[in-house]
């Protein structure tokens, strides 16, 4: 009799539902994704997949939403290009004040990821249906030329975004006025305009202006603003810097992708000028930030002008390879961009702090 309740305890124990794993973690969320992506781009529902109880849970929701899906589709390793001049703003006001809003900060810095990833979402579908994105592409997996998520379901996420970046700069607005309103609208329709409507800045060969307007003068300057409610010369040369940095990835990618625009009408700086300018474009742009130290050497910010040049080694590393790298190999060229500007906007961001009055 021992031996038989026993063995019901084991049959309970190890009794699990269709589809769960041992610890109630799906295991077939795979082969339904398959099978998703067979049958065309998945809805914004979750997938009917089945969890556990407690500390596994999370990650049966996780599973259940696509969470993964649309971090991907958010592109992570392209935050810092709206994280970088928010912090570099914060901290030249900081240098000439010597005091941070910090309540501002964090607002502003909530808004421009928002509209990072609002813009990522766009690009995601608006390259899909001009034809930009094949599964022939060269750089990373997009969702919706994958069939990971609709476009209708990646647009709505945009919006989403769009609407929280909204929502985090009420506040802005309030501290800051007119100024913040027009910052704000400006930057909400360059998004949309960057890759969406009908002449699209990216396909038309003004994405690097964009870049370094708004990921770059208007990022740091609206910021210092913010904190400062002024606007300064130091701000434009910060912003100057940071959003040169910002389009060398733009244009690494265009190196990459000129084949393949041709193709399809896009006319970036490289189609319409030719592989040679790209690699010159690359070069001069991930330079011209170190030349501004000079600026904040005869500033008195000496800090400022030498911390940043230990990135510098980064800057000739990306030039050299961009001249001898192309197609798939210039992925690393774009994680090596991706680098020098976090670096070198930490590296300026500290230049400020230690330089503070």
């Amino acid at each position: 009799m021992a031996r038989g309740i026993h063995a019901d305890v084991e049959n309970l124990r190890n009794r699990r539902a269709p589809g769960e794993g041992r610890f109630g973690l799906a295991t077939t969320h795979a082969h339904r994704l398959h099978s998703n992506c067979l049958r065309g781009p998945s809805p914004l529902a979750p997938l009917p997949v089945h969890t556990g109880r407690g500390v596994y849970s999370l990650a049966g929701f996780l599973v259940r939403s696509n969470f993964h899906i649309w971090l991907q589709a958010s592109r992570p390793v392209t935050l810092t290009a709206a994280v970088i001049p928010v912090v570099a703003g914060v901290a030249l006001a900081y240098a000439d004040t010597g005091a941070v809003r910090w309540r501002l900060f964090v607002l502003a810095l909530l808004g421009a990821i928002f509209i990072q990833i609002g813009t990522n979402l766009v690009n995601d579908v608006k390259d899909f249906e001009r034809g930009a994105d094949t599964a022939d592409r060269l750089g990373p997996q997009r969702v919706t030329q994958a069939g990971l998520l609709s476009p209708a379901g990646v647009m709505r996420g945009a919006w989403i975004s769009f609407a929280l970046a909204t929502l985090c700069g009420i506040p802005l607005v309030v501290a800051g006025g007119l100024p913040i309103v027009i910052i704000g609208i400006a930057s909400i329709i360059a998004a949309w305009a960057y890759t969406g409507g009908p002449w699209p800045l990216g396909y038309n060969g003004f994405g690097e202006i964009f870049v370094i307007l708004f990921f770059g003068l208007v990022a740091v300057g609206g910021t210092y603003y913010l904190q400062t409610g002024t606007w300064s010369a130091g701000a434009f040369v910060a912003g100057l810097g940071i959003g040169c940095l910002s389009s060398v990835l733009l244009a690494v990618n265009n190196v990459r992708d000129e084949a393949g625009d041709r193709l399809i009408g896009k006319k970036t700086l490289v189609v319409r000028f030719g592989r040679a300018f790209g690699i010159f474009e690359i070069a001069a742009l991930s330079f011209l930030p170190f030349g501004l130290g000079v600026y904040w050497w005869m500033t008195d910010r000496s800090p400022a002008a030498l911390l940043p040049l230990l990135s510098l080694p980064l800057a000739a590393l990306i030039a050299t390879r961009a001249s001898r790298d192309s197609g798939i190999a210039l992925n690393k060229v774009l994680k090596l961009s991706a680098a020098l500007h976090a670096s070198y906007g930490v590296l300026l961001s500290l230049g400020f702090w230690m330089s503070a009055s």
